[in-house]
């Protein structure tokens, strides 16, 4: 203890991030709907990034490209929507009107308004022609079901509509009214993307309407979505909340209050967890190990990463804007990297020295990964330096 807060530990929270990002045999999940649940949010910006993720933590991995396909476009169980820091993810659809309220409507007002500044700018139609034409996407989009950009524009041909943006800049160029409008109203919560063009690794999506969900406030939505990243994450330090939602200061710290967050302290210092979360999280047993892809949830879960990952490492595993490559864990620290070859071979490198046991488990993993991708070629969207030597790419 220390002033009254409990100290946790590296090793005490390694254990909680195998046991609750479902890592080790024990704790694997019967479901891609349980791993979603358990992990919040899955990094959805690269496609491949969710099959990856979810196949690493379930019970039957062969299963995982069926399954998570039916629970995305046929269950809708799944969402894939823009949430924290504007990016992609993948949640449970339960959660759709948090993440839409929690972290939603700041950016969305912001892209709408960014969008209608550079379409003045261009001498473009303006904001009511704008509503016209996001009405009639939509009622068109609710006919067709699920549609592409092009298909889309078919029916509403205004979308076709281009406008030079930042004219005069070394950053130039032309936009279609189709393609922001459609970010914007991601970002609004009001559509969502929908099954892809090509197969589970394709990029090109169909785009759908969003589910319908209740209008929370702000402040509750917030207060929910800390409650349940934390139980997930915790303890986390006040900089990890504060860049894992993409909040101000001050809407973390009204969370962590609305929630009766707990203090504790960890090696960077005060941080956090639920308030019936302060006891003591036995080890998690036997050593495990994992393949886990790039931006895999718990690779990227915290800012703050010195309990599981090397400062050392991370020039070669991070790209330059901060996305993590495909990792190698054992024993809840990262300790490689492993690629995918043209051949579709998985292959690995340790970067520290583990022993033979890891060696040989790493060695499982990876055979086990290599079975259910049966030959399907996976490259990651943002390559790192080691990811690109493994595979081959100079």
């Amino acid at each position: 203890m220390a002033d009254g807060r409990r100290y946790v530990g590296a090793a005490e929270r390694r254990a909680r991030l195998a046991l609750r990002h479902r890592l080790t045999a024990g704790a694997r999940a019967g479901s891609p709907e349980d791993v979603a649940d358990s992990l919040v949010a899955l990094h959805g910006s690269d496609p491949a990034t969710v099959y990856l993720a979810i196949g690493a933590r379930l019970t039957d991995p062969a299963s995982t490209v069926a399954r998570t396909d039916r629970a995305l476009y046929e269950d809708r169980s799944l969402v894939r929507m823009h949430g924290m820091r504007h990016t992609v993810f993948v949640f449970p659809t339960d959660l759709t009107a948090v993440v839409h309220a929690s972290t939603g409507l700041t950016v969305a007002a912001r892209e709408r308004a960014m969008l209608l500044k550079s379409m003045a700018q261009a001498g473009a139609p303006d904001a009511v022609w704008l509503k016209e034409v996001e009405e009639s996407a939509l009622a068109a989009l609710g006919r067709l079901g699920q549609a592409t950009a092009a298909e889309l524009a078919r029916e509403e041909p205004r979308l076709r509509e281009q406008f030079v943006y930042a004219a005069g800049k070394s950053y130039e160029g032309v936009h279609t009214v189709g393609t922001r409008l459609l970010k914007v109203l991601g970002v609004e919560g009001k559509v969502v993307r929908g099954r892809p063009l090509g197969s589970w690794t394709s990029s090109q999506f169909r785009w759908a309407l969003a589910p319908a969900h209740p209008e929370l406030d702000a402040s509750v939505a917030q207060a929910e979505l800390l409650r349940r990243w934390l139980t997930v994450c915790g303890p986390a330090t006040e900089a990890d909340l504060k860049w894992w939602t993409g909040w101000r200061v001050t809407e973390v710290r009204r969370a962590l209050a609305a929630i009766g967050a707990r203090e504790v302290v960890v090696d960077e210092g005060p941080a956090y967890v639920t308030e019936d979360d302060e006891e003591a999280v036995p080890e998690a047993g036997e050593p495990w190990a994992a393949l886990l892809p790039a931006l895999d949830p718990t690779a990227m879960g915290w800012q703050q990463r010195d309990w599981y990952l090397a400062p050392e490492l991370r020039d070669a595993l991070f790209d330059r804007s901060g996305n993590v490559g495909p990792t190698v864990w054992w024993g809840g620290r990262v300790v490689g990297s492993w690629a995918q070859r043209p051949s579709g071979e998985v292959v690995w490198r340790l970067l520290e020295p583990v022993g033979r046991e890891a060696e040989t488990a790493v060695e499982e993993a990876a055979a086990t990964l290599r079975a259910w991708l049966d030959g399907t070629r996976v490259t990651p969207r943002f390559p790192t330096p080691l990811e690109k030597e493994l595979r081959g790419r100079a």
